[in-house]
């Protein structure tokens, strides 16, 4: 059995002739949170839409649970990308229903996964009408809700508020803790320092640093070492 939840060989991606991403080679371990980061612009969420299916990759392969990726492992793979995927005029609930109905899952697991994220007393609240930081949390919840063993978050903390950071902070440790993968990408590289097991920076379409989370290091020194020292600019 692979030591791996989730690998990525020699991946790469052209959308005509750009060139995206080059040879990404990931290693995400079984419950484990993988912080990714990068510049915008960078591949990070070309990479996720890649591994939840939504791009074929140009050339290379995703490796999943020890097998090569296929259609089927969709049903394992819980994602939130570039924001939720929600009708405004439904409420949570709602969307949390035509959701199951359309995976097949039953509806009696909407109201514990709204408890979880703090949206069960929403009630009628039409979903056009909440915040930034609800809309996220509730996309969250869409994405746990299929009990994945591979969770994949990019930006969560979007719109979130400092409470709301820690609270999914709190929910991602509890997720690892009970056996589920997780991958996620963030801008506040001290979130990510706080939460991942492994870290991985993105640099222009090619995976330049993959390490054991080091909590001493200075993570935002190693993250400008290779991102702003490789467009040329001068620190001052």
């Amino acid at each position: 059995m692979s030591k791996y939840m989730l690998e990525t060989r020699d991946i790469g991606k052209m959308f005509k002739d750009e060139k995206v991403l080059t040879n990404i080679n990931m290693h995400v371990k079984y419950s484990e949170i993988y912080g990714l980061l990068g510049l915008n612009g960078a591949g990070k969420s070309t990479l996720m839409k890649i591994i939840c299916g939504i791009f074929r990759p140009s050339v290379g392969e995703v490796m999943f649970a020890g097998h090569k990726w296929n259609r089927n492992d969709l049903h394992e793979i819980g994602s939130l990308i570039e924001g939720p995927a929600i009708y405004g005029n439904l409420t949570a609930y709602d969307n949390l229903k035509l959701f199951c109905l359309q995976e097949g899952i039953p509806l009696n697991e909407i109201n514990p996964v709204l408890a979880k994220m703090k949206l069960e007393n929403t009630g009628k609240k039409k979903v056009k009408n909440f915040s930034i930081g609800m809309k996220q949390r509730l996309g969250i919840a869409m994405a746990l809700i299929k009990k994945p063993k591979l969770l994949v978050l990019d930006e969560p903390s979007n719109g979130l508020d400092p409470m709301g950071i820690q609270e999914l902070r709190t929910l991602l440790t509890e997720l690892k803790d009970n056996g589920i993968t997780i991958m996620i990408s963030s801008h506040i590289l001290s979130e990510i320092q706080l939460v991942s097991d492994t870290i991985g920076i993105i640099h222009n379409g090619t995976l330049e640093y993959e390490k054991e989370n080091n909590h001493e290091e200075n993570l935002e020194k190693t993250f400008f070492d290779i991102t702003v020292s490789q467009r040329g600019c001068i620190m001052t």
